[in-house]
């Protein structure tokens, strides 16, 4: 296949988006556990942090689809890239010197309409590589997750070290790094896969995108077996303590998860080949009924270990076979639009409904909330399996 310069060797290609990744998850590794310490330091109250924390959820249902939207119409998800990396970096650097609640909230709303657009941006790029030069996208997004998890060590030894307000300019570093990582990505992609996604988007293509039936389907699949984690994401290790595992068990019970999270990215490749990106959506499906299941019975340690094993597909699988879904059925010049109205779905409007429910029922019965999460598993299983009938 001829290609561009930027495309001249797919391993050069390969290791800049590995590097994109590992730049964006330094941010979301020191956000996610110390964005909260930073605002208690900023003076910040508890209900004050919930809304700090929990509004970005929802204004990403919207903005995200809208910005991917304006980057499909402008056919450069790279220059988007850039532009909103370079907001982000702004937008942090200002975001150190806030106080009082109001700026923080408005700023912080700010950071993640910029933030949150990014990474379907990034998933866009990443999948006209595997379109172009048959590259494997879990063995790129796997530096991501290693990223994060040396972000998470590495931000509470700074924290330690040098008090509370480190934690944005952290965020500002790998912002920072992001930037220049963007910078890197190829200015172009393989003439033919370019050329498909500067085709004029119009708002009936959109329309016609996000009512299709297989479409909806698929974003019932993958939406419900990703906000399936609703329970454990918010009140596992809570409960874990509860049972008396020690706070060292519940960092190896999530370290478990992770690592076979990433075991799967860099063998990604041949799963899909395996089977196709619809049995992946599927299967992460119905290991997260036999997942939350088990869980609503306090399974004892050794038990738990295996189930945080099942991470790996409750996750890693659904969210392989989503990226590799898109790739292989929305056409290119609709990819990033498309990406947005997944990661809106997932993370925004099915993730924030399934952690209000989670609340409601953790109060109520405690670990057999988790049964609750094994039926929203159940429906994403049944809607996976409806997708690979299509697929065949």
């Amino acid at each position: 296949m001829p290609a561009s310069p930027g495309w001249r060797a797919g391993s050069g290609f390969a290791w800049r988006l590995s590097a994109f990744y590992a730049a964006v998850f330094l941010v979301a590794g020191t956000k996610l556990p110390f964005l909260p310490v930073w605002l208690e330091w900023r003076g910040m109250t508890l209900g004050q942090i919930s809304v700090v924390t929990a509004a970005p959820l929802f204004a990403r249902i919207v903005l995200t689809p809208a910005i991917a939207l304006a980057a499909d119409r402008w056919g450069d998800h790279r220059g988007a890239l850039i532009v909103l990396a370079w907001a982000a970096l702004g937008l942090l650097v200002v975001l150190t010197q806030a106080q009082g609640f109001p700026a923080i909230l408005v700023l912080t709303l700010l950071v993640a309409v910029a933030w949150t657009s990014i990474m379907p941006l990034a998933e866009t790029v990443a999948m006209g590589g595997v379109r172009a030069q048959g590259l494997d996208y879990g063995r790129m997004r796997l530096w991501g997750s290693l990223s994060f998890i040396a972000a998470s060590f590495a931000g509470g030894w700074a924290i330690v070290a040098a008090g509370p307000g480190a934690a944005v300019w952290l965020m500002a570093a790998g912002a920072a790094g992001t930037l220049a990582a963007a910078y890197l990505l190829p200015a172009s992609l393989a003439p033919e896969v370019a050329a498909k996604a500067k085709v004029p988007v119009t708002w009936a293509d959109i329309v016609a995108l996000a009512t299709s039936g297989w479409f909806v389907m698929f974003l019932i699949a993958v939406g419900l077996t990703q906000a399936a984690h609703a329970v454990f994401y918010t009140y596992g290790t809570v409960h874990w303590r509860s049972q008396g595992i020690s706070a060292g068990w519940a960092g190896v019970l999530w370290a478990i998860g992770v690592t076979v999270e990433i075991g799967l990215f860099a063998f990604s490749g041949a799963a899909v080949r395996w089977r196709g990106p619809a049995m992946l959506i599927a299967m992460g499906g119905l290991a997260g009924v036999v997942r939350w299941s088990a869980m609503a019975f306090d399974p004892p340690l050794a038990i738990l270990m295996v189930l945080q094993a099942l991470h790996g597909v409750t996750y890693g699988a659904t969210h392989i076979g989503a990226v590799h879904y898109i790739a292989a059925t929305v056409p290119p010049a609709l990819a990033g639009t498309a990406q947005a109205l997944y990661a809106s779905v997932t993370a925004g409007v099915a993730m924030g409904l399934a952690t209000l429910l989670a609340g409601q029922l953790y109060a109520a019965s405690g670990a057999l909330a988790y049964l609750a999460m094994s039926v929203l598993s159940l429906v994403g299983f049944v809607a996976g399996l409806a997708l690979l009938r299509k697929q065949r």
